[in-house]
């Protein structure tokens, strides 16, 4: 399998200086990876692995897939059913696995992957399947809208399994059904950014940047200066509004008062607080779930058929 370099410093755009529906876990796992090698604490280079979902380069010998035909043919249909893992840290474009051990997949992706489900003769629901401690802000609210109109064409159940904080719980609560695991959790309703500034180590190390702007706010958040007053008051005006978004927007799908949801503060609930605080329908074992759902479009004559079999099993027991 050949491998592609990760840019870092696009990376680090993506993560830095942005609003993020992510948990502090998450944030930090990637700034584990990343403060290293921008700033050349660490030597390796981590490469990424070419997945097969990706667009075979031009010139090859093989036959090029759309992208439509691609996501068709990962797309699991079981009986009537089809499954969309949300596993990972959500972006706004499309992603794939690093060698860092973070999965990532795109609202992008996501969103083409639901368009098919909704548009497949064999499928009669969606099930997204929830793993993932959220991600980014931008993009995240029109994927749930987008869910949530899909739900009047057909019904989509979010089964948390095992997590959906943040982005993920976002997009799990346009649903038109949220089940979670007895030992998952969900929430984290908030929003999160940082900066990084180097400007202490670019001194130690004899780096001097000089920068030209037109513009007041063309250098906010520079990393190599201390944050300025301005920088942080139009840091804090992003956050407002991004929390505005996902509050309400939460309160909406689940029909509950706006207050209700802020007053959650960001906390990660277990899946009976879940429960008790209206975030989630449901706790069930995700496979139990599934097969519940399943149930349900298999045909008459096959349920008939299993019920003669556990018929005549129960009669031998008794017997």
């Amino acid at each position: 399998m050949s491998k592609l370099m990760i840019n870092y410093p696009h990376v680090a755009s993506m993560v830095f200086n942005t609003p993020l529906y992510a948990t502090p876990e998450v944030v930090a796992g990637v700034k584990a990876v990343l403060i290293p090698r921008l700033t050349g604490q660490a030597a390796d280079a981590i490469g990424m692995d070419v997945e097969d979902s990706m667009p075979i380069p031009s010139g090859s010998s093989a036959p090029e897939m759309s992208e439509r035909d691609r996501e068709l043919r990962s797309l699991k249909v079981v009986s009537k059913v089809a499954v969309i893992n949300v596993h990972g840290v959500l972006v706004a474009r499309r992603g794939t696995i690093d060698n860092a051990c973070s999965e990532l997949i795109s609202y992008e992706r996501l969103r083409t992957q639901i368009t098919l489900a909704m548009k497949h003769d064999q499928v009669e629901e969606v099930v997204l399947d929830f793993h993932s401690g959220g991600g980014h802000a931008m993009g995240c609210k029109e994927l749930a809208d987008f869910i949530r109109a899909c739900t009047q064409i057909k019904p989509i159940t979010a089964i948390i399994n095992f997590a959906a904080y943040s982005a993920a719980y976002f997009l799990a609560a346009a649903c038109s059904k949220i089940i979670c695991s007895p030992t998952g959790g969900a929430g984290s309703i908030g929003v999160i950014m940082e900066t990084v500034e180097v400007s202490e180590w670019e001194k130690e190390v004899g780096i001097k940047y000089n920068t030209f702007y037109r513009g007041n706010h063309k250098n906010d958040c520079s990393p190599h200066e201390a944050l300025t007053e301005q920088a942080a008051e139009e840091i804090s005006g992003k956050l407002d509004e991004a929390y505005d978004i996902f509050t309400s927007s939460v309160a909406e799908y689940l029909d509950i008062p706006v207050q209700s949801i802020i007053d959650t503060q960001a906390r990660l609930f277990t899946a009976t607080q879940a429960m008790a605080r209206g975030l989630i329908h449901e706790i069930k074992p995700a496979q139990e779930a599934i097969n519940e759902i399943a149930q349900k479009y298999i045909q008459p004559a096959k349920q008939n058929s299993i019920g003669i079999r556990a018929a005549a099993i129960n009669q031998q027991v008794q017997l």
